[in-house]
């Protein structure tokens, strides 16, 4: 069996990786091969998959990347992550991608888009639009289209057929992630201590980068491993992260997070792998399948549309529960319109539960993470002080 030491070295080491080598090898590995890159929040992986290519999570350049290019492209009041990953492109990091998806998360990523087709015009490039409106009449039919679309396009850089038994085939695989990604988030739940989520992070940020298989069979080995580790409970104080779901924070500030005090029982990290909260059905159409399994049956965040925001806060609120988490720490990155929008709606709801919250702001540079362990760690104390009272 591995040892944890040998599988989050591993993992480290695809994460400090900006010239993606893995994926690089992967490719060159058999001739005809191609990669579909992605940015955060969520894209139908199991269509690129289907197709005999690899997605590859794109999520910035990191705390590593100095972004001198990038500057140029953008305006300096946006988050980082559009500045980073133009850096990744016009350095060469990214010379190998065949195509790139860029989700609907806000005005930024769908100028992102066509900054691309201006910089790669030869890569084939999408801006994939998903639907706001969750009847099925309206949303539904609207997402079904836009997936036989986007299932067009991918045909036409892999040179064939994507058949529903190849989509069928793919959704389970990813059922099986899926399932293999929230046993992990259940372990660390019960047993943070054995599961810090440093480690935990960098597990999940190797499946953006990792064959699905690979990264399944990872996980199967990482839970095996942690399980028999022998690490000391602390008294710290169990605290769900909400905010961080596109630019993703350095790895240090989870790392202040967790030396001020803090165990992180859940967080919005790279919702892709866990967008869907139950299995896609395998029989039947699969486009169907994976338009309803979206409507129906996926997760909460400020990615989404709502009216009022109280599915949201419900959402967030059970998520304390389950977990049994004492207080949220808001998290999101500098002028993250959908995070920051969303904020003020669910602190009002978790006031109303009494549950404890703080928020802070970061950059995926930060590079100065005294300040947040101070305030997390304050904020860890007074817990603590509340439930003893």
């Amino acid at each position: 069996m591995k040892e944890v030491s040998e599988i989050v070295e591993y993992c480290q080491g695809l994460y400090d990786d900006l010239e993606f080598t893995a994926v690089r090898e992967w490719k060159d590995a058999e001739p005809g091969r191609r990669v579909i890159g992605y940015l955060p929040v969520y894209v139908p992986r199991e269509l690129i998959h289907a197709g005999g290519m690899l997605p590859l999570g794109i999520l910035g350049g990191g705390e590593n990347l100095e972004v001198i290019h990038g500057d140029a492209y953008y305006q300096s009041y946006i988050c980082r992550i559009p500045r980073s990953t133009v850096e990744l492109a016009v350095t060469n990091r990214l010379d190998f991608v065949d195509g790139m998806l860029f989700p609907s998360i806000c005005d930024v990523i769908r100028n992102l888009s066509g900054m691309w087709k201006l910089m790669l015009p030869d890569v084939y490039v999408r801006y994939f639009d998903v639907p706001q409106n969750y009847r099925d009449d309206i949303g539904g039919s609207y997402y079904v289209e836009e997936l036989k679309e986007l299932k067009q396009g991918l045909e036409g850089v892999c040179g064939r057929k994507i058949g529903d038994d190849d989509i069928r085939r793919s959704i389970g695989i990813y059922n099986d992630n899926r399932k293999l990604v929230n046993a992990v988030y259940d372990f660390r739940a019960k047993q943070p201590w054995k599961a810090p989520s440093s480690e935990v992070y960098i597990l999940m940020r190797a499946g953006m980068v990792l064959p699905v298989e690979e990264h399944s069979q990872l996980i199967q080995d990482y839970l095996a491993a942690a399980e028999a580790e022998n690490r000391p409970m602390r008294d710290n104080c169990r605290i769900v992260v909400q905010g961080s779901f596109c630019e993703q924070p350095p790895l240090s500030l989870i790392k202040s997070i967790e030396l001020a005090g803090c165990y992180i029982v859940d967080d919005d990290y790279m919702l892709v792998a866990r967008w869907l909260l139950e299995d896609v059905p395998t029989a039947g159409d699969p486009i169907a399948n994976l338009a309803e399994s979206f409507i129906k049956h996926s997760t909460e965040t400020a990615a989404k549309y709502e009216p009022d925001g109280s599915r949201k806060g419900k959402h967030l609120i059970g998520t304390a529960r389950s977990r049994a988490a004492e207080g949220v720490i808001f998290a999101a990155p500098s002028f993250c319109d959908p995070a920051l929008l969303d904020r003020p709606m669910l602190a009002n709801a978790l006031s109303r539960e009494n549950i404890p919250h703080i928020s802070f702001k970061y950059a995926e540079n930060s590079g100065q993470m005294q300040p947040i362990r101070e305030q997390a760690g304050t904020f860890a104390d007074t817990i603590k002080l509340w439930s003893e009272a």
